[in-house]
């Protein structure tokens, strides 16, 4: 079985993006997706250029933070802050527009730093959502980038990333027999979602999924890869 180790909301805080590396120099995080709205981006960037055996991706926004476009105000509130949160929602034909441009703002964002762009997924994974759809399968026909594997996605075999998504290594769940969860699955490969970090203020201040992250990076630094899983 091929596994994905993928760490989300790289460029978050500095401690996410410090929790992120060690979890991929001394564990088995093997890639990251990058928040290009995130407050420690420019941190991010530099430790990914030092560290170019981790593999990066983007993590599209569009529930948290601010919007990289200008005019794009049908997806902001008062405070130009995304109005949407991680509860799927129907958006009107004008909303889906500025959707789409805000993406591909953010997509030419992260391939003006100079790293390769290895995937695409989202923050809440809002790509998944059955109106943006469209918009994802247009990301896909331009940049031919897999997503993140959703059950939304309209040609999975071409444009996800694997064959599944692994969710449960959160929170209670992110424990040490993760491997032997994995073997249980009937699919060659497999993506597993992870939120490791080091908490720092920034973070306090900004997620509700703190210590659960500490707590994740300390398996993700102590776990052996079985003969039967290559991590990809």
């Amino acid at each position: 079985m091929k596994v994905i180790i993928n760490a989300d909301d790289f460029g978050l805080t500095e401690g996410i993006n410090n929790g992120i590396i060690t979890a991929h120099t001394n564990g088995i995080v093997t890639r990251t997706t990058l928040m290009m709205n995130g407050m420690a981006v420019d941190h991010a960037i530099k430790l990914a250029k030092a560290h170019p055996t981790l593999k990066v991706g983007i993590h599209l926004a569009l529930s948290y933070g601010k919007p990289l476009s200008e005019k794009v105000d049908l997806l902001v509130d008062e405070s130009h802050t995304f109005k949407f949160t991680k509860y799927e929602t129907n958006l009107t034909p004008l909303e889906i527009e500025q959707v789409e441009q805000e993406w591909d703002t953010q997509i030419q964002a992260f391939l003006k730093t100079g790293l390769t762009l290895d995937h695409i997924d989202s923050h809440h994974h809002v790509h998944g959502w059955a109106c943006l759809q469209p918009v994802v399968k247009r990301l896909f026909d331009k940049y031919q980038l897999p997503f993140r594997y959703t059950e939304q996605l309209e040609n999975p075999s071409d444009m996800s990333l694997t064959e599944s998504l692994w969710l449960d290594f959160y929170g209670d769940l992110a424990q040490p027999n993760l491997f032997e969860q994995l073997l249980k699955q009937q699919v060659e490969t497999i993506e597993v979602m992870t939120h490791p970090a080091y908490v720092d203020e920034t973070l306090l201040k900004t997620s509700s999924y703190t210590y659960e992250r500490e707590r994740e990076l300390d398996v993700l630094t102590s776990l052996n890869v079985p003969e039967a899983i290559e991590l990809i």
